[in-house]
């Protein structure tokens, strides 16, 4: 199978895992919610505000409309443009017009957390008494499905694309496989994928975050938007460093290119170059490509989880730290498995060791940042279970052990062929060997015709033992590197799962801020929403004796069954009989009612158990005392009920 053909069936079993994790997935969540408004969702007021605040669990991005506050009448009362309160990059707010009138404002909003994710919504308030209102506020979600869906799959893209480029060059400079042509399509498919994404991504962050559809990609007025935004440099950023990363990679292939010219294929393989020129030669291309790796990894985690939240620096430098990780591990894995395979002999033990190395190393950096981005997305056991940011993680860490324990078979086989390769090897040739049966095959269109006998014993010129041993030796070999492909075939399997969740977890609201959020929330409804509603209503129906107070108490006041008492207090302080009280409810912003509370006669006062009140609002509780047949009257006052 040819190099393109191998990065397109590693590109598919990409896909497909990602429809096998994805496909019934919900839309990504949002990482910020909103903690407060002011004024308060569903509250009436005696005066016009001046302005419209909302405070939101983290930092949030907004543009001029953010905030739209709309009249009953459907019409926009905004007096300039949305702005960050000064010093709170969390809270929001827009000025209004002076001389509002009485009735019910909607506020429909749409802002960016910081960690680059587009949330909406709207709530209502009231101003005198609550009416009927005009103002549409779209039901539809804050993501657009496809714009959103096409933005998932960029990402996920990207996130596989920067793993194979990295991983592969790491692979080839670190372990030093003898003849890195097998690798080179890997690299540039990682490098066009990655490049081809980036731009992918410029034209999607526009609908993405306003939630439009996308034919609106080359709107000139989203791209400008994505532009001067932070993910919007990220991505210029990334694009620029994947300029110099392809001026890197010329060079270095040009680099082994030339060091196979200078060698004869029979001496060393092309990283094994004298030590007075290839170790500062390594070192530069370390230096080089160790700061474009890092800055690479930097524009993802400017843009996601660790730019928001509690300890900003350190989740940063661990986030850059945990996909550097990941890339030189999984992207490694997958040169190893095509060096495996396409290798015509196979791939030397000493460099099957090296990565083994470096996986340990690579596994060691992923498990501490791992463990500290867990704590610092989580904050608390409660949220392990209780939240999806939790489940997807105790997911990613069972698909983590599958694949330590796919690498513990991977290392026993590594062991294997590395004792396999050193009893045939002078202590001063233990890598030369390896590289002489790559080299070979290579070498016989310009040397003399090798001698018959089995192709995996080429390197008996080099050495001298005999050839008896060779196709045993031989045998035993071939059967270890087709376990190692085993093995390592599984290591890429499952890693690429755990990409996937990965990528999943950058897209769902963090553990602790959901909990944080629902405390908020609670404590806000826990302050406006007392369980038990008293209303004392004073009365007179203009008759001697007809003066009095009628105390309503409605429990728990919330939508849903409700319990009512009524009791009745004389003009001299003490409980009353009349012969009837009747009581209504109406909720007049969404022309509900009036729904008559059914109250009857308990001895002593009047109530029922069984109000049903379907929608939470400033309901109009109006109540009628009759006391005799013909003399009556009736009041009314607004109460609240909670959801």
């Amino acid at each position: 199978m040819s190099v393109p053909r191998r990065a397109t069936a590693l590109v598919a079993l990409l896909g497909t895992l990602s429809l096998i994790l994805l496909g019934g997935a919900a839309s990504v969540s949002a990482h910020s919610a909103v903690r407060d408004t002011d004024p308060r969702e569903g509250s009436v007021l005696q005066s016009a505000p001046r302005e419209v605040t909302m405070t939101f669990t983290e930092s949030v991005g907004i543009t001029d409309d953010s905030l739209r506050v709309l009249s009953p009448e459907n019409r926009r009362v905004n007096a300039g443009d949305t702005q960050h309160v000064a010093g709170h990059s969390d809270q929001v707010r827009v000025r209004l017009r002076d001389g509002l009138p009485d009735g019910t404002f909607t506020v429909a909003w749409r802002v960016v957390s910081a960690d680059s994710h587009p949330i909406a919504g709207a709530f209502t308030f009231s101003i005198g008494e609550p009416s009927a209102t005009t103002a549409t506020v779209s039901a539809e979600p804050a993501v657009n499905p496809a714009s959103g869906a096409l933005y998932d799959i960029a990402r996920y893209a990207a996130y596989a694309a920067v793993a194979l480029l990295i991983g592969v060059v790491v692979f080839v400079l670190a372990c030093r496989p003898p003849s890195p042509e097998p690798l080179r399509g890997l690299v540039r498919a990682g490098w066009w994928i990655l490049l081809a994404t980036t731009v992918g991504l410029v034209f999607l962050r526009g609908p993405y975050e306003r939630g439009t559809g996308p034919s609106t990609l080359l709107d000139p007025a989203l791209i400008e938007n994505t532009l001067t935004s932070r993910p919007g440099w990220a991505l210029l950023a990334r694009l620029a460093l994947l300029a110099g990363a392809a001026v890197f990679l010329v060079r270095t292939d040009a680099g082994l290119r030339r060091a196979v010219e200078r060698s004869p294929a029979v001496e060393r393989s092309p990283a094994a170059e004298p030590s007075s020129t290839a170790e500062p030669r390594r070192t530069g291309l370390a230096v080089v490509g160790g700061f474009l790796a890092v800055a690479l990894a930097g524009t993802w985690a400017v843009a996601e989880h660790a730019s928001a939240g509690i300890q900003v620096p350190v989740a940063m430098a661990s986030s850059v730290l945990h996909l550097l990780a990941m890339a030189v591990w999984l992207g490694g894995l997958g040169a190893l498995l095509t060096a495996l395979h396409r290798s015509e002999t196979p791939l030397p033990a000493a460099s099957v060791h090296r990565f083994s190395r470096l996986a340990f190393t690579s596994v060691t950096v992923l498990v501490l940042t791992g463990v500290y981005q867990s704590w610092r997305g989580l904050g608390s056991w409660d949220a392990v279970f209780g939240t999806s940011y939790g489940r997807l993680l105790v997911a990613k860490a069972c698909g983590v052990v599958l694949l330590l324990a796919a690498a513990g078979f991977s290392r026993r086989w590594t062991a294997r062929l590395t004792d396999a390769a050193q009893p045939s090897k002078a202590p001063a040739s233990k890598e030369l060997v390896p590289a002489l049966e790559m080299a070979e095959p290579r070498s016989e269109a310009s040397s003399e015709p090798s001698s018959e006998g089995p192709s995996e014993g080429s390197a008996e010129g080099s050495a001298e033992a005999d050839s008896t041993p060779a196709p045993a030796g031989s045998s035993g070999t071939g059967a270890r590197h087709r376990s190692l492909r085993r093995s390592v075939l599984a290591e890429v399997v499952v890693g690429v799962a755990v990409l996937l969740i990965t990528t999943v977890l950058t897209g769902t609201q963090p553990g602790r801020a959901e909990l944080e959020t629902a405390a908020a929330e609670s404590a806000v409804a826990a302050a406006d929403d007392p369980t038990t509603s008293t209303t004392l209503i004073p009365f007179d129906v203009g008759t001697p004796g007809g003066q009095g107070k009628v105390q309503l108490v409605l429990e728990p006041g919330r939508v849903g069954e409700n319990t009512v008492e009524a009791v009745v207090i004389g003009s001299d302080g003490g409980i009353a009989t009349v012969p009837e009280i009747r009581l209504s409810f109406t909720l007049r912003s969404q022309k509900i009612g009036p729904i008559d509370a059914g109250l009857t006669d308990q001895g002593g006062y009047w109530g029922t158990r069984s109000l049903n009140l379907p929608l939470a609002g400033t309901w109009t509780m109006k109540v009628t005392i009759r006391t005799s047949d013909i003399d009556q009257v009736a009041e009314t006052r607004q109460v609240k009920i909670a959801r």
